[in-house]
């Protein structure tokens, strides 16, 4: 049957990225369609439309665009579905009789009619930049989500804000807890002692997750976004999260994450932990440096908290169905080197796997080259689906699933069938599952289905690549 196109556009109407990307990806799963695309219509959301060879209207960044392909009977039915979910997202959130009032147009009005402390944007990274600044000058701290923007506009918002007396997380914050609240990409997690400063979001979703399963909580989790330490931006946010993490009650240990910050900001951090009241434990990944794991031990030292054996789940025995894999059930040739693909969802949490791994081939499907005009790689797993299905046999794939609110409700529904025809055809499959216990996901229960599917699963990106290394080398001892 001959694909049909119905495109249409709603002017006036308003919907985050994140949630139409969501729409679509819903949308592009309904009987008979082929291709769903639901985005403003922003010159990039055209663009991509475009090269999919929808024949397009005219239309601007303030009209939404519908653009569906598939089965001409199929797509009155997707249609109205489709029209359900929209309606959903324009329902109002709050409860009450009577009409509902129309929202405050900026964020500084907002801000005037709302008893808030802090801002969340998530537009396209070229509009972030005028939010945050409304939002900082009215007096509100700010947490910026996109991503893609120019770095003197970071500069320019984290001067302003030292002035103004408050805090800007990001750009690029994908996560952050104040006082219980997760925001972003945010894991379910319990109050306790722990307050982090964190230029990466997986990193500190890592720590603050593996905290969580020995016990221990946090009072709120700072994220400054991945260029904070560089030259150019000087952590003006890290030292502002500092003073503020020293200053709370609640917070009884700071741990600092980043990537090697650069020299002359490294003296001025140091300097600056040197003066707080608050023990600090540091953590800067890179050549020589603790992982994640370690640091988030050492935490547990200082706190003077049991350190436990963190949570994994072995491979499966080989089976008929499954190739065996060298090295592992002593078929093969046990010490024969194979390559280790990692494929990744984290960034932080990729360079820690190629570092520990110490060769192989690593991509960072979060990198701001990879999201452009798509959904983060923990709601969308499409790329990294394509890039495990191309792994050869006999290699070892290591990849991050990470849960929390934000992230693919239930990652394993996909992932696990394309691991297990992976595993059938002689990969070996290696799971850094990162998460805590209350999570909406499941831990275990999404251990359990990716485990089922033929992967070792482990809760320790530290570990999983580790044991995903020896692996490659024929080594199969122990998981550290």
């Amino acid at each position: 049957m001959a694909s049909t196109d119905v495109v249409r556009t709603r002017t006036g109407v308003y919907h985050d990225s994140v949630s139409l990307m969501r729409v679509s990806r819903t949308a592009s799963a309904l009987p008979g369609v082929e291709v769903a695309v639901v985005a403003m219509a922003t010159e990039l959301n055209l663009q991509i439309a475009s090269e999919l060879d929808f024949d397009l209207p005219q239309a601007g960044p303030a009209d939404l665009l519908i653009a569906l392909r598939g089965e001409s009977d199929a797509l009155e039915a997707a249609s109205a579905e489709l029209d359900g979910l929209l309606a959903a997202l324009s329902a109002p959130s709050s409860g009450g009789g009577g009409d509902a009032e129309l929202p405050p147009r900026t964020v500084r009005a907002a801000a005037r009619e709302h008893a808030a402390d802090l801002a969340l944007v998530s537009v396209p990274g070229p509009h972030a930049f005028a939010e945050a600044l409304d939002a900082v000058e009215a007096g509100l701290s700010v947490m910026i989500f996109s991503d893609n923007v120019p770095v003197e506009q970071e500069v320019l918002l984290k001067r302003r804000a030292a002035e103004r007396g408050v805090l800007v997380m990001g750009p690029d914050c994908g996560t952050a807890v104040i006082g219980g609240a997760g925001l972003g990409f945010a894991n379910v997690l319990r109050p306790g002692p722990v307050g982090l400063v964190a230029a990466s979001g997986t990193g500190a979703q890592q720590v603050t997750c593996l905290l969580d399963l020995a016990g221990v909580g946090v009072s709120h989790v700072l994220g400054v976004g991945g260029r904070d330490l560089s030259a150019d931006v000087g952590g003006l946010s890290t030292l502002r999260a500092l003073e503020a993490l020293d200053a709370d009650p609640a917070t009884e240990l700071i741990v600092l994450i980043s990537k090697p910050p650069a020299p002359q900001v490294a003296r001025a951090v140091e300097e600056a932990v040197a003066r707080l009241g608050t023990p600090v434990v540091t953590a800067l990944l890179g050549p020589g440096q603790a992982d994640l794991t370690s640091v988030t031990e050492a935490a547990l030292r200082a706190l003077g908290v049991p350190i436990p054996t963190w949570p994994s789940w072995p491979a499966p025995a080989t089976t008929d169905a499954a190739p065996a894999s060298p090295g592992l059930s002593g078929t093969g040739d046990p010490g024969a080197e194979r390559n280790v693909r990692g494929i990744y969802s984290g960034g932080t949490l990729c360079v820690e796997a190629r570092l520990i791994a110490g060769t192989g081939e690593f991509t960072d499907f979060g990198d701001d080259a990879y999201t452009v005009g798509r959904a983060h790689p923990m709601i969308d797993p499409t790329l990294r689906l394509e890039a495990l299905a191309e792994v050869p046999p006999g290699d070892v794939v290591l990849l991050d699933v990470v849960l929390g609110h934000g992230s693919d409700p239930d990652p394993s529904a996909r992932l696990a069938p394309a691991i297990a025809e992976a595993v059938a055809g002689g990969v070996t499959a290696v799971v850094a599952l990162v998460g805590s216990e209350g999570d909406p996901q499941g831990l275990a229960a999404q251990a359990g289905a990716l485990n089922a599917a033929g992967a070792a699963v482990f809760t320790s990106n530290a570990e999983a690549a580790g044991y995903a290394a020896r692996v490659a080398a024929g080594i199969t001892a122990n998981t550290r």
